[in-house]
């Protein structure tokens, strides 16, 4: 079995999202536990945690809420076991579901827009818990330190993304372990301080309670549904390699730092004042520990932006064919640095975005019941070549290029998801009837999931026999590409 020299640990990745041949095909599918657990041992984790509390939830119906909300990671496991069998990225094989060309708006939305978004976020957060380090060491705060620290976390995650695959499995699994022992420190000194007696004040009942656990479960289970991307950290793994065990490691490398560390941010809040979470949690930390927990939340930040960097990068080219991945990395990292600069140094719009990551589940949970059906009713059997091909006439090309099933379920998904949205900024009239209570995940991905299947069974777009019969019988087909 060979590999290609790029996709060795410590080079840069030139492959994009051109196929990768069962001659190259490495590794296991366990290898996928560590690369979604150096992300999700997250800081972040603990102030979603706590911000269940402060909407008045008990710490049991907190946690509850914690545990059913990641059960969605099972979805972005599930969608990982597409990488192997079509032996390219996600955003490739999304071609499927909408078609070569109807495709290319999806990515511009979720990927081009939205990633620089995320890069921005986990930055600004990075980039405030180490200016703050730095200020404890004496420097003096200046706009100047400030850029440079964003260039310097935004810089080292491009270079997570430039190596790619090889780097990413090999890192990840060392910072898994690390980041662990890092933040289960963190979690004995705030379970040493949690007040076992805490309930809220007020406690919540009828509508208000059901609003808490809507809008609580929205909050939970958006991270998991923007992982869209996991086939592209799976689709160097063997053709021949286990859909349960694809789907389960994935699943199960994100499910449990993200449920242990957000349950401890709800622990925490019993007795802490987590409106500034950094700075509560130093207050429990020994003063030799805190320039270890703030590196820890650096390097988290750098494992959890490497990857959406890496994934953007493969969107950019699914897209622009003509761009090489190392050139889309860079593109996408320097639109992400100037929107942290942004954040920080002329205007805080990090609340605004705050509020449009609440409302992506709009997009991100449609998009995940739409591949989730797609590889159902596919029986997971996807032709990478002809994916990649982009052929006039082809199986993917559908009419005119777009898949309509696909973009009429994701609307009308999105469209009630929206209905159903209950946030600081928008409401929508669905959630208003109900007092506030937050649908939108379940609405918009069943909504979705049934369009997709009824309108792609009734115009019979998608059969399961073989790639010639994914069309109706008077499409013609072209020649198929070597693999």
């Amino acid at each position: 079995m060979t590999t290609h020299p790029s996709e060795r640990a410590g080079q840069p990745e030139t492959r994009g999202i051109d196929l990768v041949s069962d001659e190259e095909r490495v590794g296991r599918p366990r290898q996928l536990f560590a690369v979604w657990a150096a992300p999700n041992v997250s800081y972040l984790c603990l102030p979603v945690g706590a911000s269940l509390i402060l909407m008045g939830l008990s710490l049991p119906q907190a946690i509850g809420v914690i545990l059913v909300g990641n059960l969605l990671w099972v979805c972005t496991g599930v969608v990982a076991a597409a990488g192997p069998a079509a032996g390219t990225s996600g955003s490739v094989i999304s071609r499927a579901f909408f078609g070569i060309i109807g495709n290319k708006p999806v990515l511009i939305v979720t990927s081009w827009l939205l990633a620089p978004a995320f890069l921005a976020l986990n930055w600004s957060a990075a980039s405030v818990a180490g200016i703050g380090l730095a200020g404890q060491w004496g420097l003096p705060d200046s706009p100047a330190l400030d850029a440079v620290m964003i260039c310097l976390i935004a810089g080292v995650t491009v270079l997570v993304a430039i190596y790619g695959y090889a780097t990413i499995v090999r890192l990840y699994t060392a910072l898994s372990v690390l980041l662990t022992v890092v933040f289960v420190v963190v979690s004995g000194y705030v379970i040493n301080a949690v007040d076992w007696s805490y309930a809220p004040a007020d406690p919540l009942h009828g509508a208000a309670l059901a609003s808490a656990f809507g809008t609580g479960f929205a909050l939970i289970g958006s991270t998991a549904l923007s992982y869209t991307n996991s086939p592209d950290l799976a689709r160097y793994l063997p053709r021949s390699s286990s859909i349960t065990s694809i789907a389960g490691w994935t699943a199960l490398g994100a499910y449990l730092p993200s449920a242990v560390f957000t349950s401890v941010g709800a622990l925490a809040a019993t007795s802490l004042d987590m409106a500034d979470p950094q700075a509560a949690l130093e207050t429990l930390l020994p003063g030799w520990f805190v320039p270890v927990f703030v590196v820890a939340v650096i390097v988290n930040t750098i494992a959890n932006t490497g990857m959406t960097a890496y994934s953007a990068s493969l969107s950019v080219q699914s897209v622009w064919a003509r761009v090489a991945r190392i050139p889309a990395v860079l593109v996408i990292g320097a639109v992400g640095t100037a929107m942290t600069l942004y954040a920080l140094l002329v205007f805080d719009f990090l609340d605004s975005v705050n509020t449009m990551l609440q409302l992506v589940v709009v997009i991100t949970g449609p998009l995940m019941a739409v591949a989730v059906t797609d590889m159902a009713l596919r029986r997971n059997r996807y032709d990478g070549a002809r994916l990649l091909g982009e052929e006039r006439g082809g199986p993917f090309w559908y009419r005119g290029g777009v898949h309509w099933p696909g973009l009429l379920a994701l609307l009308a998904g999105g469209l009630v998801s929206l209905m159903w949205v209950s946030t600081t900024f928008f409401t929508g009239p669905l959630a208003t009837m109900l007092g506030g209570v937050d649908l939108a995940i379940p609405a918009g991905m069943g909504v979705a999931a049934l369009t997709y299947w009824a309108t792609a069974r009734a115009l019979r777009t998608i059969v399961t026999d073989s790639p010639e019969s994914l069309l109706p019988k008077d499409t013609i087909l072209c020649t198929p590409t070597s693999s």
